[in-house]
């Protein structure tokens, strides 16, 4: 009985330990998500810049699988490159280890007061509240190791079980235990804490906690896999990387391990900090050895899935520097526009043609290039900001801001395109299939908005004003002639479809009524700057004007 009520105890301070972290990491990634996800971004091609990009956000968050989830997500929405995701999967084992040294320090001490200004913070009415909640769940994390703790105590009065514990057994079923439980709870985190508590109460031997905490560094990798069903190749490859990564690491150390495993209880230093240290050791080794093969490592991943296509290209975005020539500048903008036109257009005809067709290959590539755009929105806003600095004279000003207001309306026309995809997305979660006539009409009205697209883009292209008065005419007259037949429809209870065609109307034209204005700013804008033209349609203006 007595063995069941510590179990019993054991376990719920366990599970307390999980639901604490995991509030923590949601805590955090609420607060500054998207400053998360840009930092990881950030990563350059220095490798080693990644690997500590990884690890500052591991440590951060207190999760790898969340910084591994998001490193893939990036690299399947075309943010991160595959290579550049490596090193950051690389640091992400290293920020794990900082969870383990505050564990081994004794830390967990600090619980009763991070708990009590976490509280105290959320209930204040000031700029700080917001990371009330976050400063409570640290505290909870660390209560509930200092409760796992106190429930073990009673375990020092078994010596069958301390006697088995302490005692030598196989490392690759200890690494096995280490992976299996890490795969459940989903956090290394978690199955590196109860080893170290464990070293602490003298109940775990250093041979046997070891390969515990290596088996952890695979398991950690379940949570990443599950993920990567519907994303593409670069994913995919990130996600075996990581797999690859930490078995490697493992395979790599296991031979030191069996050569000197038997020293390991001679360590003079107290079991917890030792083995948070040897934590430490084994994650910054093995991943300083596969930065240093990153070409190799990456190589051997293109030749396991394949070198492959990117599903759609990325577009250049302008890289603005001290150096950098205003004229050179506007120039690249203006280019960069009409690209920027042709990429929102292939996104919109991916969303109808998805609300059309159903098929799920084509609603994941129209999500993954809308997340792409999501992200340069906040790359052009960074490099405008950046710009304003180039700007000598009054001339300069006006034509930066009026390229920025052309922006500004693409990405709002992406903002509707969005509105789409998302009513789209509301459709597969209630099971709303279109009868044949509201397929009609949904085609018909995405045929006359992608006309308009092109009309646009021809005249960009060409460098001259855009004449779309004809083609808005059209669409409003199908959009008129949409909600006609749509009024009947709605009055039908059984015509879901009906409701979901009128979310379709009211977002095209909101698109259309962008897509008008983005028009009359660019022939504005051509007008008022003939000398921006592309050199082709600059040289034909000029033979006009001679003849």
């Amino acid at each position: 009985m007595e063995n069941l009520q510590i179990g019993m105890a054991g376990l719920t301070a366990i599970i307390l330990f999980i639901f604490g972290l995991e509030n923590f990491s949601a805590e955090i990634q609420q607060i500054s998500g998207e400053r998360f996800r840009k930092f990881l971004s950030r990563a350059t091609s220095i490798p080693l810049l990644g690997l500590l990009i990884g690890a500052l956000v591991t440590a951060v968050i207190q999760s790898s699988s969340a910084t591994s989830v998001i490193a893939v997500s990036l690299v399947n929405a075309g943010v991160l490159s595959f290579k550049n995701s490596v090193s950051v999967i690389f640091g992400a084992n290293v920020g794990t280890t900082v969870t383990a040294q505050l564990v081994a320090f004794k830390l967990t001490a600090f619980a009763p007061v991070l708990i009590i200004l976490g509280f105290l913070l959320s209930l204040a009415r000031t700029r700080f509240a917001i990371f009330g909640k976050s400063i409570f769940y640290i505290g909870f994390v660390f209560f509930s190791l200092n409760l796992i703790s106190t429930a073990m105590q009673p375990l020092h009065h078994n010596p069958a079980l301390v006697r088995y514990l302490t005692e030598p057994h196989n490392p690759l079923f200890a690494i096995a235990v280490g992976c299996l439980f890490t795969a459940v709870v989903q956090s290394s985190s978690v199955t590196t804490g109860l080893a170290i508590i464990f070293a602490q109460q003298g109940l775990l031997s250093l041979e046997n906690a070891v390969p515990i905490i290596m088996g952890a560094n695979i398991g950690t990798t379940a949570t990443v896999l599950v993920t990567i069903f519907n994303m593409d190749l670069a994913a995919k490859k990130t996600a075996l990387s990581h797999l690859l990564f930490n078995v490697g690491g493992v395979v790599l150390f296991l031979p030191l391990f069996l050569l000197y495993g038997e020293r390991l209880n001679e360590i003079d230093a107290a079991p917890a900090i030792a083995l948070a240290n040897i934590h430490l050791v084994f994650n910054l080794g093995t991943s300083l050895v596969f930065i240093i093969f990153l070409g190799p490592f990456t190589r051997l991943v293109d030749w396991l899935l394949g070198e492959g296509k990117m599903d759609f290209q990325r577009l250049a975005i302008p890289s603005i520097d001290a150096h950098s020539n205003f004229d050179e500048l506007r120039l690249h903008l203006e280019k960069s526009l009409n690209e920027l036109l042709l990429f929102l257009q292939e996104n919109y005809n991916l969303v109808t043609l998805s609300i059309e067709t159903n098929y799920r290959s084509v609603f994941d590539a129209s999500a993954r290039r809308i997340e792409y755009v999501d992200f340069l929105e906040q790359e052009y806003r960074g490099q405008f900001s950046r710009a304003v600095q180039h700007v000598t004279d009054e001339v300069e000003s006006k034509q930066l801001l009026a390229l920025i207001t052309r922006y500004d309306y693409l990405f709002q026309i992406h903002d509707s395109i969005d509105d789409l995809f998302r009513a789209k997305l509301t459709m597969n979660k209630q099971f709303v299939e279109l009868k044949s006539d509201v397929l009609l009409m949904v085609r018909e009205l995405s045929s006359y908005t992608l006309a308009l697209f092109d009309d646009i883009n021809r005249a960009l292209a060409a460098g001259q004003p855009a004449e779309v008065s004809d083609r808005v005419r059209d669409l409003r007259a199908c959009l008129e002639q949409a909600n006609r037949e749509l009024l009947p429809l709605l009055a039908h209870p059984d015509r879901r479809d009906a409701g979901a065609l009128s979310n379709f109307t009211t977002y095209s034209r909101r698109l259309m009524d962008k897509l008008v204005n983005f028009a009359r700013l660019s022939s504005a804008q051509q007008r008022e700057t003939p000398e921006s033209l592309p050199s082709s349609a600059a040289g034909q203006a000029g033979k006009a004007a001679g003849e």
